[in-house]
Formats: C-alpha cells, sequence, structure tokens
C-alpha cells in the first residue's frame, strides 16, 4: 500500500486495536490466474505456536478456495472511517482531498480441520452476542444446524507484515485543521463525523 510518510502510522498498540474494532474485512489471493476477493470477518488471535494471526472462515462453494493451496500469499484489506476533504474549508486555494484509516495485512494462509473452524465460530459468535439480550451460543445449537458448518473452510493467516494508513489532514496547521473537523461535523454524514472524531484524537 502506498503510504507517504506523514500518513504512516506504525503505532502497533493503535493498528491492533483498529483491526480488532474493524474486522470486516477483504480477503484477496490469485486463484487460476484471476484475483479473487471474499468480503469475510477475520478475527486477529495467535495460535498454538504463539504466531500472530487473522481466523475467519469461507464458503466451500467459494473458488477463491482453490487458489490456497497453489499460492498461500494473500492480502487481507481493512477499511475504518472515510471522508471527502472539500478545499473550500480551508484559508487558502488547494485541492480536495479523501481522508481515511486503512490496514493491509500480508500473510500466508491455510486451512485448517473442522474441530478447529468450530472453535473459530465460537469465538466469532460470543464476541458479537456479547450485548444480545437472547445472545446465541454455537455452543447450544442443535446437531442439525451444525452440520451447517461442514459447509465452510476455516481459515488461518500467519501474519508476516502489516501496513498501516491514518491519512486525517495532518499536513494541515491548527487552524485549518480545526476547521475541517468543525465541517465534517456539520455534515450529518455518519462516516464525516467518525474521521472528525479521529481527528480530535490526533491533535487536541
Amino acid at each position: 500500500m502506498y503510504t507517504p510518510d506523514l500518513y504512516k502510522n506504525e503505532n502497533q498498540e493503535e493498528i491492533r486495536t483498529f483491526l480488532k474494532e474493524n474486522s470486516f474485512g477483504i480477503l484477496i489471493n490469485q486463484t487460476n490466474g484471476k484475483l479473487c476477493a471474499t468480503h469475510i470477518p477475520m478475527e486477529l488471535g495467535i495460535n498454538a505456536e504463539g504466531k500472530e494471526i487473522l481466523e475467519g472462515h469461507i464458503s466451500k462453494l467459494n473458488p477463491q478456495a482453490e487458489g490456497f493451496a497453489a499460492n498461500d500469499q494473500v492480502l487481507a484489506v481493512f477499511s475504518g472511517p472515510h471522508s471527502y476533504i472539500s478545499s473550500s474549508w480551508y484559508d487558502h486555494e488547494n485541492v480536495p482531498t479523501w481522508n481515511y484509516i486503512a490496514v493491509h495485512v500480508y500473510g500466508r494462509i491455510k486451512i485448517v480441520d473442522y474441530n478447529t473452524s468450530v472453535d473459530q465460530l465460537k469465538k466469532l459468535v460470543d464476541k458479537y452476542e456479547a450485548n444480545s439480550v437472547n445472545p446465541v451460543r454455537v455452543e447450544n445449537l442443535s446437531d442439525k444446524t451444525m452440520r451447517e458448518a461442514r459447509g465452510i473452510f476455516g481459515l488461518e493467516i500467519e501474519i508476516d507484515e502489516i501496513q498501516a494508513t491514518k491519512k486525517l489532514s495532518q499536513n494541515r496547521d491548527d487552524h485549518n485543521y480545526k476547521n475541517i473537523i468543525s465541517e465534517l461535523e456539520k455534515t450529518e454524514n455518519p462516516q464525516s463525523i467518525a474521521v472528525a472524531k479521529e481527528m480530535s484524537k490526533c491533535r487536541k
């Protein structure tokens, strides 16, 4: 991912927090000479060897999985808030731009066994059911329902490299920076307001 030095995020704790809070990503690989992509949740974790991984699953009917054996190199893309930035918000002439947060994770993928897949599903469901009034638990599902789990491949991606971009108008002086935040907050657009919130964290 091309990222000018000004916008590189090298705060490892912040990057891991971002991945946990924005875990629905795009898994990209090459299968039969073509690029393939699937939108799936991928959860940050540690495997039995103590290595950092992403865990996820895809349908066994998804042809993307055919490419994993031939080439285990994959890219997982995660996006955070983003927004158009109008140059009319500056006190000088300039070009419009876009503010955003994104993380690219490069790694090597493997398909895991059925029991590991089920363990992954339990952790995923528990995470997102935590605030439910009547939380679903994989352990309580019937054998009939759990047979559907036979239709997925559980995945484990051992992480080789993480590239993180946080482009939030860091090149603007305090006056213009504060004005961008103010204008974003006026939009009533959830993405723009989220960008304003992130900008406020970066510069008090």
